[in-house]
C-alpha cells in the first residue's frame, strides 16, 4: 500500500518559530519584545518584563522566572541609587 507523505504532513500543525516569535513571549496578542522596545525600557527593566511575561508559561515553575525578574529589578534600583 502506497502512502502519500504529503497527506501525512498536511494535517501536521505548523511548528512554532522559537527563534523569532516564541509562543511564551506572545501571550495577550502583544509580543514582549515589541512592548519593551515601545517603552524603551533598556536592559534591566526589559528583562524584568520578559521574565514576568513568561512566568508559568515557558516552564512550570513561575517562581524561578519571578525571582529572575526580581534580580533584574534589584539591579536597576541599585544602579539608579548610585546615580542620585
Amino acid at each position: 500500500m502506497h502512502t502519500d507523505h504529503n497527506d501525512y504532513y498536511a494535517d501536521a500543525k505548523p511548528k512554532a518559530d522559537l527563534i523569532n516569535h516564541p509562543p511564551h513571549y506572545k501571550a495577550g496578542n502583544v509580543e514582549t519584545i515589541d512592548f519593551i522596545e515601545a517603552k524603551q525600557l533598556g536592559f534591566h527593566l526589559g528583562n524584568v518584563v520578559k521574565y514576568i511575561s513568561r512566568a508559568g508559561i515557558k516552564s512550570h515553575n513561575p517562581l524561578e522566572d519571578l525571582k529572575k525578574a526580581q534580580w533584574y529589578l534589584n539591579r536597576e534600583i541599585a544602579r539608579l541609587e548610585k546615580v542620585k
